[in-house]
């Protein structure tokens, strides 16, 4: 018995029969997706206030408004400072020093400009940065020094040894990642708390990322300067005549 071919559209997929405007047709019965309302900001004045407001172009007033909420709450999404509410407390203030400085950390010229390369640490802004004559090899990152009683020593040191995984012998065993000594016990490192919080031991503390950076980019025999006042310090206050007793330190 003979083969008989199939008609030319027999195989013809069955979707090919709808009208050409049933997809369409379907898709416009979909809702469009709404966008998330974007929260009202309603954070509170903030004790740096005025710093933002003139650091955001802001009118200047000391006083939290709404439109002053909504640009702080824009800067700090911008720089990763969580949470994102509007508030202008330490550790926004903190971060729009480190993007003041972004372009020129050493404007003020404090830290030595040297041939060789010099780590930056300025007590008064709580900013690290190292600089190659005047290149900086490594921009400007927030850090936390010494409390009172136990200040990161000023001057001129030297990174004598860096142990990676270190911990600390003094203080319960605590991790000390990315350690660089430069005085006596005294380093670069690492920390996993609030780094906006309270002062050091002495140490110049960094955001984990940060000192991992900066143990790639600093040596044995680097050479650190140190210098100005950690604010909120009796040395930051004036003279030591004029500051109250320290309290002993347990």
């Amino acid at each position: 018995m003979g083969w008989t071919a199939a008609p030319a559209d027999a195989t013809a997929p069955a979707e090919a029969t709808a009208p050409a405007d049933a997809t369409a047709s379907a898709e416009a019965t979909v809702p469009a997706a709404e966008a998330a309302p974007v929260p009202a900001c309603t954070a509170r004045t903030g004790p740096y206030q005025w710093d933002l407001e003139g650091h955001l172009k802001l009118p200047a007033d000391g006083r939290q408004s709404t439109a002053d909420c909504v640009a702080i709450r824009a800067f700090q999404q911008r720089t990763g400072v969580k949470p994102a509410d509007g508030y202008a407390g330490l550790a926004t203030y903190r971060t729009m020093l480190v993007v003041q400085a972004r372009a020129n950390p050493n404007a003020a010229g404090k830290c030595p400009v040297r041939t060789y390369q010099v780590t930056c640490v300025d007590l008064d802004r709580q900013l690290v940065w190292v600089q190659r004559g005047k290149q900086v090899i490594y921009p400007p990152v927030p850090a936390r020094t010494g409390r009172d009683g136990e200040e990161t020593r000023t001057g001129w040191h030297t990174v004598y040894w860096k142990h990676r995984d270190h911990f600390s012998d003094l203080y319960n065993n605590a991790p000390m990642p990315f350690a660089q000594f430069f005085n006596d016990g005294q380093a670069f490192h690492g920390v996993l708390d609030d780094l906006f919080r309270g002062g050091s031991h002495g140490c110049v503390n960094l955001r984990y990322a940060d000192a991992e950076r900066l143990w790639h980019v600093m040596h044995e025999d680097d050479a650190v300067y140190i210098w100005g006042a950690k604010p909120g310090t009796w040395r930051s206050m004036g003279p030591p005549s004029e500051a109250p007793a320290p309290v002993p330190q347990g």
